[in-house]
């Protein structure tokens, strides 16, 4: 699972069609922390997304999802639909803002050559 290192979040994202998906989440919180050797789980910013909000067949609760939330670690819930957009921006937006409260915001910063235009320049030259 080399994709999950130097992971900045998750979107855990299951369908709100499939309970089996679900119930799989706990399991993939789990490897996600395993793979990407997460050293403080417990603030590491997890988004949950319960996706396939446009199928009427549901057969997880949005009451269902948000307890599991609160339980697992108080992850913010967002219901998407991939096919019509809804709620993607919104959960991504989210993700970003949460990794940029936890993290040190210079972590993101490109460091790069600077020169000083206000100093003055050494003088080379001695006097004998």
């Amino acid at each position: 699972a080399p994709f999950y290192r130097g992971s900045d979040c998750c979107l855990l994202t299951f369908s709100v069609d499939d309970s089996q998906s679900f119930q799989n989440l706990s399991n993939w919180k789990k490897e996600f922390i395993y793979y990407a050797d997460v050293k403080e789980p417990e603030s590491f910013p997890f988004v949950i997304l319960g996706n396939k909000i446009d199928i009427n067949e549901r057969q997880v609760s949005t009451e269902e999802a948000q307890a599991w939330c609160r339980d697992n670690g108080d992850y913010p819930y967002f219901e998407t639909s991939a096919k019509d957009s809804t709620n993607v921006a919104a959960a991504f937006e989210e993700a970003v803002r949460r990794v940029l409260a936890t993290e040190d915001r210079s972590d993101h910063l490109i460091q790069t050559d600077t020169v000083n235009l206000h100093r003055k320049p050494k003088s080379n030259s001695s006097c004998c």
